[in-house]
């Protein structure tokens, strides 16, 4: 039986951290994102997907030097901070895959969509964690399709940067918007 070629949506770490305005790491844009974000979300029904960024990595590596750098994110994993924000909350039947890194591609991901798998990324920030997850599932073979308005930048020239980089990288990744998107499901 050939594997299934229905794409899923991965929205990567839609949580108050990088929701909230009152977040060091808060997108001006994640409110307009979320609402594209659902959206997909209603159709791809069963095949969604949903990441967070959790403060659990090592901090004898270079994470250390990183919440040195960022004291405020230092928190313990079950702080409200890194919960996902209401809008979030049921976007898909899977439990969330909570990762201590930027990119959330890896085997993880890859156990529930399948190798080589369609995947359309969506969340926050463009320029940081969907950038990193698009890179390396490129790299890993899967199929990518970056939303770009259903993604949220740290800023405006932030986000046209990310979605610029990815765009250099067809045909193992591209972008789109929600209206393409839905009318190719």
């Amino acid at each position: 039986m050939e594997p299934d070629a229905r794409p899923w949506l991965v929205v990567i770490d839609p949580q108050h951290i990088f929701a909230s305005p009152d977040s060091a790491w808060g997108s001006p844009f994640f409110g307009e994102a979320i609402v594209r974000i659902r959206e997909l979300a209603a159709a791809f029904g069963d095949r969604v997907l949903v990441t967070r960024w959790m403060p659990t990595a090592d901090r004898s590596t270079a994470w250390g030097d990183y919440f040195a750098e960022w004291p405020f994110a230092d928190r313990p994993a079950d702080d409200p901070l890194f919960d996902l924000v209401p809008a979030a909350q049921d976007l898909s039947p899977h439990p969330t895959l909570d990762l201590p890194t930027f990119g959330k591609w890896g085997p993880a991901i890859e156990a529930v969509v399948g190798h080589g798998a369609h995947v359309v990324l969506t969340g926050v920030s463009t320029d940081c964690c969907v950038l990193s997850t698009a890179l390396a599932a490129a790299d890993a073979g899967a199929r990518v399709t970056v939303v770009a308005d259903a993604c949220a930048g740290s800023t405006a020239e932030n986000h046209a940067a990310a979605v610029h980089v990815m765009g250099l990288y067809p045909p193992q990744l591209t972008i789109g918007d929600t209206a393409s998107v839905l009318a190719a499901l």
